[in-house]
C-alpha cells in the first residue's frame, strides 16, 4: 500500500538527574561536594533511507520515545548519555510540526538527517554549586525534559518529469510505453490512485525519472477529487508534461481542460507555472483529433496563460506515434532546467527571516497566573514549568533556590498585583505551597 501522509508523536529522552553527594574518605577531612552531573537524554533524528518508497511503516507505529540519560553518581561520576533514536524515512519527505504548522525540514537525499526533538541536558550535581558562602551545598538539578511534539510527514515523489492532466487522458498508458512501470490502466476515471514512477532510458544514454500523477479535476486545490493528494507530488518535478485528450470522446473542450489544470496548479503554488511545460496532445490516432488539435493551437496562440508560450507536441501511445520525439525533447528541456525551490523550502526561508526579526522579550515574563474555583493561584508557562521540573524537591536548599528563581522572574510581585495574600495557596503542576508576604 502506498502511504504518503502520516502523523507521528515523538518524545526525546529526559536528561539524567544531578546527584547530591559528599566525599567521605577516611583520611580526607572536609571532603566537600562530590555529586556528578546527569547524562544527556537521547534525541529523535529522522534519517533518509533510499530503500524506502512509502510511509507505510508508520501506519502501525506512530509513537517514538528516546531513552533518558543516566543519573549522576557519587565521587563526581557523571551519568552516561543516552543513544539517539534514528527513524528511517524515504527520500522526498517533508516534516512539519502538526500543532504550529512550522516546516522543520525537507529531506531529499540519502543519509540526510533532521533532529526533530533534541534530548534534555543532564542536571548539574552539587559539585557545581559550592562557593565560599556555602562550601557544602545540598543543591542539584533534575535533568531537563526532552522535547515532545507531534509531527506531520508528507512524502512527495522525487521525479524529474511529472505527467499531469484530467483523468483518462493517457498518462498511465504513456508511462507504460516509455518505461518498465506497470500502472493500472482501465476505461474509467481515477484509475490511478497513487503516483507511479518509472525510468525513461534513451538511445543516447540519457535517462530521467517520470511520474504518472493521479488525475486532476477542477477544484482540486480545495480538495475536490484526489485534490492535494495529487498537487503535493508536482512540487518536486522540474518539467511538466501536460497531457490533453484531443479525441473529443469525453465531450470536453481541450483548451478549457488546459486552462482548468493550470488554474489548479496556480492556486496550489503560483511558482509551478514558471516551470517548463510541454503540452502533449494525446490519442492522435482518433478521427477528430487533428481537427481538435488545430482549434486548440488557435486558442492557445490567442491566450497562452503561462508566462512563456508552451511547446505543443502530439502523440498516440497506442501506435507509438510521436512518443520517441517527445521523450527526446523532454530530455533536452531537462538538460537546460535547474532544480526549483519547493513550497516547503520557501516556507523554511520565510521562517528563518521571521526568526531574525527583533522581538522584545521583556514583554514575555515566562509565566501566567490564573485562579481556580478553590481560590488557589495557578502558575503556568513553559519557562516556569521547565525550572520546576529541573528542581530537586528532596532537598530544602534546592527549593530555596527555586523560590529565588521565581522571585527573580517577578512571580512574587505579579501575585501581589493580582491580589494574593499571605497564606494563599499557589500551585505549579501537582506541587502546592503557601504564599508568604
Amino acid at each position: 500500500m502506498f502511504v504518503d501522509q502520516v502523523k507521528i508523536k515523538v518524545k526525546a529522552g529526559k536528561g539524567g538527574d544531578g546527584m547530591v553527594a559528599f566525599r567521605r574518605e577516611k583520611y580526607v577531612p572536609n571532603g566537600g561536594p562530590a555529586g556528578g552531573d546527569g547524562g544527556r537524554g537521547g534525541s529523535i533524528i529522522l534519517k533518509v533511507d533510499e530503500g524506502l518508497r512509502t510511509l507505510m511503516d508508520f501506519r502501525y507505529h506512530r509513537i517514538f520515545k528516546a531513552k533518558p540519560g543516566q543519573n549522576g553518581m557519587i565521587k563526581g561520576m557523571y551519568g552516561r548519555g543516552a543513544d539517539n533514536l534514528y527513524i528511517s524515512v524515504p527520500e522526498g519527505t517533508t516534516v512539519t510540526d502538526a500543532e504550529t504548522g512550522e516546516v522543520l525540514g525537507d529531506l531529499l537525499h540519502h543519509n540526510d538527517e533532521l533532529v526533530v526533538a533534541p534530548g534534555g541536558r543532564g542536571g548539574r550535581g552539587n559539585i557545581h554549586f559550592a562557593n565560599a558562602k556555602n562550601p557544602a551545598p545540598e543543591i542539584a538539578e533534575n535533568g531537563e525534559p526532552g522535547q515532545e511534539r507531534e509531527l506531520k510527514l508528507e512524502l512527495k515523489v522525487l521525479a524529474d518529469v511529472g505527467l499531469v492532466g484530467f483523468p483518462s487522458v493517457g498518462k498511465s498508458t504513456l508511462l507504460s510505453v516509455v518505461t518498465s512501470a506497470k500502472p493500472k490502466i482501465a476505461d474509467y476515471h481515477f484509475t490511478t490512485l497513487v503516483p507511479n514512477l518509472g525510468m525513461v532510458r534513451l538511445d543516447d544514454g540519457r535517462d530521467f525519472a517520470m511520474a504518472d500523477l493521479p488525475g486532476l479535476i477542477e477544484g482540486a486545490s480545495e480538495g475536490v477529487g484526489l485534490g492535494i493528494q495529487f498537487l503535493r507530488h508536482v512540487e518536486r518535478t522540474r518539467v511538466i508534461l501536460h497531457l490533453i485528450d484531443m479525441s473529443g470522446l469525453e465531450g470536453r473542450d481541450p483548451y478549457e481542460d488546459y486552462v482548468k489544470i493550470n488554474e489548479e496548479l496556480k492556486k496550489y503554488d503560483p511558482e509551478l507555472l514558471k516551470r517548463p511545460q510541454i503540452v502533449v496532445g494525446t490519442k492522435m490516432d482518433m478521427p477528430d483529433a487533428s481537427e481538435n488539435l488545430a482549434k486548440f493551437k488557435e486558442k492557445l496562440a490567442e491566450n497562452p496563460i503561462l508566462p512563456t508560450m508552451p511547446e505543443v507536441m502530439e502523440i498516440s501511445s497506442v501506435t507509438r506515434q510521436g512518443v520517441k520525439p517527445l521523450m527526446q525533447r523532454t530530455a533536452d528541456v531537462l538538460d537546460e532546467t535547474p532544480e526549483f525551490e519547493t513550497l516547503a523550502q520557501r516556507q523554511m526561508e520565510e521562517q528563518k527571516v521571521g526568526m531574525h526579526e527583533f522581538k522584545d522579550e521583556t514583554t514575555d515574563p515566562g509565566f501566567t497566573i490564573s485562579r481556580d474555583s478553590d481560590a488557589t493561584w495557578i502558575l503556568s508557562g513553559d519557562r516556569l514549568e521547565k525550572l520546576f521540573k529541573m528542581t530537586n524537591l528532596d532537598h530544602d536548599e534546592s527549593l530555596m533556590r527555586f523560590a529565588r528563581q521565581l522571585r527573580g522572574m517577578g512571580v512574587d510581585e505579579a501575585l501581589r498585583e493580582k491580589g494574593a495574600k499571605g497564606g494563599d495557596l499557589v500551585q505549579i503542576e501537582n506541587f502546592t505551597f503557601e504564599f508568604v508576604e
